[in-house]
């Protein structure tokens, strides 16, 4: 008989990088009360790190009691946000014009330091329309230039918390638009719709940088038609109570014909709490709103764990565009999900081939640190 389902405290703070499948409620983080100097090495109020440094602390400590606050109170770029360790129950937009805005999580640990909300695209605004997919974000980054380094985005909309919702379940926890932004040492934790990697529009491009962040979900937990790196990440699928396979997917890119690559991972791992071979690795999404798009993705030099089905690992989500046709490949990748048991189904790359796909080529003039 299966255990009662978890609430939304504890469904999705999963330990990242510990290998463990123990959840970790949102209020299992140290209240800042506790902390002696909530900003730790970062300053505070009375010493700050420069003169565009804003503290955040819902006890008082800081110049705001949240993000979403010292986001409107930053005018022009080039601002850092310290966030004192802390769960931040609110929605934050950071808008256009917030351009280099830095969030820095005080604590060396992002479990520390939340932004979660709960909001799902089938959730009614106030006016009585639903949220829809992009609308459901718990964090918005329409700026260039944004980086975040030790800081968990969440959603915690769960489904079965919601039986009145049978559609519009996406739940995302940020959208990013803007160019040039970089998360070191994140997480991103949801369920249907994680991380939407994407751009301002058709034809713009958004180069994106993750290094080693921690992504969670189950269906399409990463998507959107960014140029996104993913390197030194981890990849977490979720285990849902369903009577049907496949469970998820992992990535689902939507890249617009004309840019020329999508979403790359390199030197990754791919976990799973979920039964082996429950999940996909990838599908290819090509929405109502661009359908000439050619979605992208390569995975190298990453660890595909049990959790992925290696027989058949990617899969068509709209007849008319199957995934042979899209711009799908591997180099090089270990584990029981990366064997090649039919050849068709897993296209490689050759080594020179792959000297095509690397940070470097996907950021182009752009270089973001490695590390944070």
């Amino acid at each position: 008989m299966p255990g009662p389902h978890p609430t939304r405290r504890t469904a999705l703070l999963t330990a990242a990088g510990l290998g463990m499948g123990a959840a970790v409620a949102l209020t299992d983080a140290r209240p800042a009360s506790a902390a002696p100097r909530p900003f730790g090495p970062y300053g505070s109020p009375a010493r700050r790190l420069g003169p565009r440094t804003l503290y955040v602390d819902p006890h008082g400590r800081g110049d705001h009691t949240t993000v979403s606050a010292a986001v409107t109170a930053v005018a022009g770029g080039g601002w850092t946000l310290v966030l004192a360790p802390a769960t931040y129950r609110e929605t934050v937009t950071v808008p256009a014009d917030r351009t280099g805005l830095t969030l820095l999580g005080a604590a060396a640990d992002p479990r520390s330091t939340v932004i979660v909300y709960d909001n799902a695209a089938g959730t009614l605004k106030p006016d009585g329309t639903p949220y829809g997919t992009g609308g459901s974000a718990t964090t918005l980054v329409q700026a260039d230039g944004f980086t975040a380094r030790r800081v968990t985005f969440a959603n915690d909309w769960l489904r079965a918390e919601h039986p009145d919702i049978t559609s519009g379940t996406q739940a995302v926890a940020i959208r990013v638009l803007g160019d040039r932004s970089a998360f070191h040492h994140c997480r991103f934790l949801g369920h249907q719709d994680t991380l939407y990697a994407d751009t301002r529009s058709l034809g713009v491009t958004a180069r994106q940088y993750y290094s080693h962040c921690h992504i969670e979900g189950d269906v399409d937990f990463v998507f959107g038609r960014a140029t996104a790196v993913f390197e030194d990440c981890r990849f977490h699928t979720l285990d849902r109570d369903v009577g049907f396979t496949p469970y998820g997917f992992v990535f689902a890119p939507s890249t617009a014909r004309a840019t020329a690559l999508g979403y790359l991972a390199t030197r990754c791992r791919v976990t799973s709490a979920a039964p082996d071979r429950a999940y996909k690795l990838a599908r290819p999404w090509v929405p109502s709103s661009d359908t000439t798009a050619w979605p992208s993705l390569v995975v190298r030099e990453t660890w595909l764990g049990p959790g992925i089905d290696a027989a058949v690992p990617y899969a068509t989500m709209r007849d008319a565009h199957p995934w042979q046709d899209q711009r799908f490949a591997e180099y090089r990748n270990n584990g029981p999900g990366a064997r090649v048991i039919t050849p068709a189904e897993r296209p490689q790359l050759t080594a020179a081939g792959a000297r095509a796909h690397t940070r470097e080529t996907y950021l182009g003039d752009w270089a973001p640190a490695h590390t944070g």
